[in-house]
């Protein structure tokens, strides 16, 4: 090889060397830092940014639930978990400043998991969680200011739920508990009012720290619900019926306003109430425990007592009994070897169903139920539930309860499942649920299956005939059913929502609640139905509790209901209707007397204070 190619070739090696010493430094000085970072970045983790919530507004665009911004303390999980006893001096400081204690701020930021029971964050570790709303300026301030004693906790500016109602319609309305409704309507209209979350991608290093952040895209506010409920009438149904358990003594109880022609609804008021600000700071599992989160309008069931009798009546003229026909009410009817008697024994004569809806004459209905249980016809039962009772109605809210029609089979199928624990406890009764109703037809049940031995007999019918005995019924499903006598026959499944609006003011999907079915009567028998309850608020078992009313104006029909309930007073019940303004109703008291002395003049301030609402228009 010639001297000149060695010269070549020793130049292009130092160059190579160069190059390659010239790269390395570049990488490793230059632009160390950057890929050192990028080494770091091992993970991206995607965090959901939550919208602005939809508003739920009443019929004439009134608020029953907003947004309002308030200063809100969060934590940044990740960054608790790397502080080196894992944050409790951090939280133990915020809690100091907070007035709360540490406990209660720790259940609020532990992730939640089929071990870890509420309070806890449901949303992902990388979210910051909120634990104080509507904190004072100055504590915001002071966190704010201290960045060295509260690493990882910031106050920012958040939107949080506003009821101006208060404890009116909130088992209706619901709540929100980590961005996603829970119940009523903020559960079953999650997805309307919810919105569409943003998202940011950031890139996070293999020990959770969050080093940058990579794309971000903003989110889309949620529409608006528009309900039919009237906020005007809910609180006069919530006066209404918090005055009648004050006067009666009684424990629970709801009120049902519906309009008769579209089953659509106008108000539902249920006590015992919470105020659902309780959600704004969240709540300890001992709080969440206490609440009364039962809506009795939905869930609540009882025995009907005499309201019960409208069906029954139905159910006679289809077996071929004629509703103009003269009846014997004597005092009491014997059923086997039991006699079955009207309330307080009275003897009220003959009279046709007419008046035995007017007078509640108990008597007429138990011979009708026995004649029907001898000949083995199920009438009672199957235009009971031709009257929607039995099931769900269907409402656009969850957790709604069924109510119980019972027959042979379901009390055969009774006795099979529970006859030895029905037996046991047949003399003290059940351990008393929430649900009072329910209470009182486990214990019926098993008096009656530890007697008959689940064997369906004419004793059986003749309860059912007037609402007793293992009948349950929701406020609801009585108001459907009383809607349907008032319209002529058309059963709806109600609905609260009305319409869903978008934030542009266009209407996304209106709400109409589906016709269901046909009440099993005639119109003949509908229209003999109404004007028997047009008599009993005037001259029947109501007259003194509507003593004075301005019929003239709004003619109210109705019904009363007294039901028996074990080891507790009556449950009270009044049903209603009237044709103009065409709504129904309904009012029952838990422990609240005679429904002539309790639920009829709720019900009456109810109409009143309808009948003042057109007036003053």
């Amino acid at each position: 090889m010639s001297r000149a190619r060695l010269v070549v070739l020793r130049v292009v090696v130092t160059a190579m060397l160069v190059t390659l010493v010239g790269r390395l430094w570049f990488l490793q000085v230059v632009s160390g830092d950057r890929y050192v970072r990028a080494a770091a970045d091992v993970r991206v983790r995607t965090v959901a940014l939550p919208p602005a919530r939809g508003a739920i507004l009443d019929v004439a665009g009134r608020p029953l639930v907003t947004n309002r911004t308030r200063p809100v303390v969060t934590v940044d999980a990740v960054a608790l978990a790397h502080q080196p006893d894992g944050g409790r001096a951090v939280l133990a400081r915020l809690g100091q400043v907070l007035g709360r204690p540490e406990r209660q701020l720790a259940e609020k930021v532990r992730p939640c998991g089929p071990q870890v029971t509420r309070p806890c964050w449901p949303g992902s570790p990388y979210e910051p969680i909120p634990v104080a709303e509507g904190v004072t300026v100055p504590v915001a301030l002071q966190i704010s200011e201290r960045q060295q004693d509260f690493p990882g906790v910031r106050t920012e500016l958040r939107p949080v739920r506003v009821h101006p109602l208060g404890r009116a319609a909130a088992h209706t309305l619901g709540y929100v508990q980590g961005a996603q409704g829970r119940d009523g309507l903020e559960g079953v209209y999650d997805r309307e009012l919810a919105g569409r979350a943003g998202r940011r991608d950031m890139a996070v290093d293999n020990t959770g720290r969050v080093t940058r952040t990579l794309h971000e895209s903003p989110p889309a506010p949620g529409d608006t619900l528009v309900t039919s409920i009237d906020a005007r009438i809910q609180a006069i149904a919530e006066r209404a019926l918090g005055d009648g358990l004050s006067r009666s003594g009684g424990s629970s109880g709801a009120a049902v306003v519906l309009e008769s022609q579209t089953g659509r609804v106008v108000a539902l008021a249920g006590r015992p109430a919470y105020d659902p600000s309780v959600w704004t700071d969240g709540v300890t599992a001992r709080e969440y425990a206490a609440l009364p989160l039962l809506s009795q309008a939905v869930q609540g069931q009882w025995a009907p007592g005499s309201t019960w009798k409208v069906a029954s009546a139905a159910a006679a003229a289809s077996a071929g009994y004629a509703l103009g026909a003269t009846y014997d009410c004597p005092s009491g009817y014997t059923v086997g070897d039991r006699v079955f008697r009207n309330f307080a024994g009275a003897d009220l004569g003959s009279m046709t169903m007419h008046g035995a809806l007017v007078r509640s004459c108990d008597t007429i209905f138990y011979r009708l139920a026995d004649e029907l249980w001898r000949r083995g016809s199920d009438a009672l039962q199957r235009t009971a539930r031709g009257f929607g009772f039995g099931r769900p109605t269907g409402v656009d809210l969850p957790g709604e309860a069924g109510g119980a029609v019972p027959d042979a089979a379901s009390k055969k199928a009774v006795w099979r499942a529970t006859r030895q624990e029905s037996c046991r406890r047949a003399v003290k009764g059940h351990p008393e649920p929430a649900d009072r109703g329910r209470a009182a037809y486990l214990t019926a049940i098993a008096r009656e299956n530890c007697r008959g031995g689940g064997v369906w007999r004419g004793g059986d019918a003749a309860n059912l005939s007037i609402g007793q005995g293992g009948v349950l019924v929701t406020p609801l499903q009585l108001a459907r059913a009383y809607a349907a006598i008032a319209n002529g026959g058309t059963l709806h499944s109600p609905r609260v929502g009305l319409r869903v609006v978008r934030p542009d003011g266009t209407t996304a999907r209106t709400i109409t609640p589906p016709v269901t079915g046909r009440l099993p009567a005639s119109a003949e028998t509908l229209r003999f139905i109404r004007q028997a309850l047009a008599q009993v608020p005037r001259s029947g078992t109501a007259e003194g509790a509507f003593r004075g009313f301005p019929f003239g104006r709004i003619a109210v029909a109705g019904k009363t209901g007294t039901a028996e309930s074990f080891g507790h007073r009556d449950t009270s019940w009044f049903a209603s209707f009237a044709p103009d303004p065409a709504y129904t109703v309904v009012v029952v008291l838990s422990e609240g007397g005679m429904g002539a002395e309790g639920a009829a003049p709720a019900a009456r301030a109810i109409w009143e204070g309808v009948l003042g609402l057109r007036e003053r228009r």
